[in-house]
């Protein structure tokens, strides 16, 4: 069998805070061209596994990017082959959005380079994806938290990196908006670019290619979100609080009360 080429990879990765470790000895494969959701109960280590991948966090252990070392990237080199949204990020209030959007084109344009007619494109192509163009003028400070949301989204989307990290990109956003994210998500693994989110949404969670099931600092479960052992993997990991079901073509979880 052919052997699947890493978007990313973690080995014996160990994070801590203080005298208490969150992340323990994780070793970590995320294949590229897949979209993978990385799930868990509160504090489980989700949103400190997508910093440490990041380059985010002082840490133990190995990682490689894109079958590379971290260390033998450069800052510009690997800013534009991975991108990053954190969660709750901040912006200053007096930036337009086009602007703050336009900061995701810096790894392309050096010290004292400006934007050029790739770099517009770019932007323009990231604030329709996430249907922000109509205020591309507007201040931060005059949207809204789902408004804000989406051009922080656009942001990492007008990098165009091979590697997308995501921790909680469906925040603020209504239903409606949320599904329109999620087919971006798709269309760029259908590109062959890779995606990697954390999702509290265990139904939108489900509609990716892989998850990663997190407890206590630690993966317990990594496989296809279509897989029974997937499934029964998340049920354990929620204390039995929901189940998993097929409606309309697609698996949704649905909260329950344990017997």
């Amino acid at each position: 069998m052919e052997r699947q080429s890493s978007a990313l990879h973690a080995h014996a990765l160990d994070v801590r805070a203080g005298d208490c470790w969150i992340l323990q000895q994780l070793d970590v494969r995320l294949h590229a061209g897949r979209w993978t959701s990385v799930v868990g109960p509160n504090g489980a280590g989700k949103s400190t596994l997508l910093r440490a991948l990041a380059g985010l966090l002082p840490l133990h252990g190995q990682v490689t990017l894109l079958d590379r070392a971290w260390e033998t990237w450069g800052m510009a080199e690997r800013a534009r082959a991975l991108a990053w949204l954190g969660q709750g990020e901040r912006a200053s209030d007096d930036l337009c959005a086009y602007d703050l959007v336009m900061l995701g084109r810096l790894p392309y344009q050096g010290w004292f380079g400006s934007p050029d007619a790739q770099d517009r494109a770019a932007v323009e192509n990231a604030l329709r994806a996430t249907q922000s163009w109509d205020w591309r003028s507007r201040a931060l400070a005059e949207l809204s938290g789902g408004e804000r949301q989406r051009v922080l989204l656009a942001r990492a989307l007008a990098v165009q990196s091979q590697v997308l990290l995501l921790d909680e990109p469906l925040a603020h956003l209504d239903p409606p908006h949320q599904a329109d994210l999620l087919q971006v998500l798709r269309a760029l693994v259908q590109q062959g670019r890779t995606v990697v989110s954390v999702l509290h949404e265990i139904s939108f969670a489900l509609q990716a290619d892989q998850m990663l099931v997190m407890a206590q600092g630690r993966v317990l479960h990594q496989g296809a979100c279509a897989d029974s052992a997937t499934h029964q993997a998340l049920v354990q990991v929620f204390e039995n609080r929901l189940a998993i079901h097929a409606l309309a073509g697609q698996w949704v979880a649905l909260p329950c009360t344990p017997a």
